[in-house]
């Protein structure tokens, strides 16, 4: 046990909370979580300023260069970037270039870490962890949500084509293999990273996990509070609004079928574009992030809810709102590629069906198919919090997690790898 008498542990993430989609909230519940466990006398996360996803600063804390922060036993510290409002290649590079430049130029104060834990798919937060881990000689844990070298790759961001997808898998390469263990959230990571020189016995699954509450509230309530009508289909996005998602796709039915509500409910950057392709049509609805207390009934008050991504994304991370979708309880209708992440979460929930992606017809066609029969829908939605329970409890996933942990800091499986108990 280290002199100051129990394990003093740093985690790199961009994304922290108050941030409420993407990476955020898992990067809040494992610092909250390793912070809450008597092993470990101090947690800190070095984190940027809260912006996703509408890439826009947090107004309270523009202007803001560093700041240091005690949220629920965990020692914050903030440390300012740029903030692209549109993404290209070139403004994702002076973004990750902004927070890597100050996060080594101010590191987090504090003691000698134990262990660091970095999320990927931020390739400075990344380098940030494995040169801090390697300074003081201590484990160095990545867990990979995405990877932002395929990303590139497959044209996910404008500008930079193969040159910037090549860059960015140079660093993850660079990165990753510095690290004592790595964490995947997917299977379909696994290749990858071993293609990158990590050896396969270094890599553990450590699935994410569902972070929202169930809903509490009965829908017709809350349907009558959104001013959704009975008898009327609604369809809802929650979530990012980026190039990745491909949300054109959710525009084009709502223009073809009049009779379904469509909602698009979150913050982006291509949010005005979208509001903009769907000028003058009145079932396209767009609403801004719900309120934590109320997000999961806001979900289960849809008729169906949305998933969809670009026909050219091979989609090998698994979107954070799908799990939140599961535990809403309303079916899912996933319009992306067969193959990816996404695809298998569905299939093997059966909590949802998958239509081909960039295709208003068929998503449609699900839809309608599932509104005709409420019985059938209501019976495939609820395999979602079954699924939950069996597969993505947050007592679960968090356990994974303090596992890798465990085995980097004492050299010894804490689970067998690939458990997705």
């Amino acid at each position: 046990m280290p002199e100051h008498g129990g394990r003093r542990l740093l985690l790199v993430s961009t994304n922290y909370a108050p941030e409420q989609a993407g990476i955020g909230p898992y990067a809040t519940q494992i610092a909250e979580h390793l912070a809450a466990d008597e092993r470990h006398a101090e947690v800190h996360v070095l984190a940027g300023m809260p912006h996703y996803p509408a890439w826009r600063t947090d107004p309270a804390y523009r202007g803001v260069w560093r700041a240091e922060e005690e949220r629920a036993g965990v020692l914050l510290h903030r440390r300012r970037h740029t903030v692209p409002p549109r993404q290209t290649a070139v403004r994702r590079a002076l973004y990750e270039a902004s927070i890597l430049a100050h996060g080594l130029a101010a590191p987090p104060r504090m003691g000698r870490p134990d262990a660091v834990l970095a999320q990927l798919p931020s390739l400075a937060g990344g380098v940030i962890g494995a040169r801090i881990a390697r300074r003081y000689g201590v484990p160095y844990v990545p867990v990979v949500q995405d990877l932002m070298g395929a990303a590139a790759a497959q044209s996910g961001i404008r500008g930079g084509g193969r040159a910037s997808a090549a860059a960015a898998g140079a660093v993850e390469a660079y990165v990753l293999k510095r690290a004592r263990l790595v964490g995947v959230i997917h299977e379909s990571f696994v290749d990858k990273v071993t293609a990158m020189g990590v050896a396969r016995d270094r890599i553990r699954l450590v699935p994410n996990w569902s972070h929202v509450a169930r809903p509490s509230r009965p829908r017709a309530e809350m349907r009558a509070r959104l001013g959704w009508r009975e008898g009327r289909i609604v369809v809802l996005h929650s979530g990012n609004m980026g190039l990745k998602q491909g949300l054109e796709v959710l525009v084009e039915a709502a223009r073809e079928a009049p009779d379904v509500h469509i909602v698009l409910m979150g913050d982006g950057n291509q949010r005005e574009h979208l509001r903009a392709l769907g000028a003058g049509l009145p079932n396209l609805h767009f609403l801004p992030p719900a309120e934590e207390a109320e997000f999961p009934d806001v979900l289960a008050a849809a008729d169906v809810l949305a998933v969809t991504q670009r026909a050219s994304v091979l989609d090998m991370s698994i979107p954070s709102k799908l799990t939140s979708y599961f535990a809403a309880g309303r079916p899912v209708v996933a319009s992306v590629a067969e193959q990816g992440g996404t695809a298998e979460e569905v299939r093997r929930s059966e909590a949802g069906v998958l239509v081909p992606p960039e295709n208003p017809p068929a998503l449609l066609a699900a839809v309608r198919k599932l509104a005709e029969d409420p019985a059938a829908a209501d019976a495939l939605g609820s395999r979602g919090p079954a699924y939950v329970d069996a597969h993505l409890s947050r007592e679960a996933g968090l356990a994974r997690i303090a596992g890798l942990l465990d085995e980097a800091l004492e050299g010894r499986p804490a689970r067998p790898r690939g458990a997705r108990g």
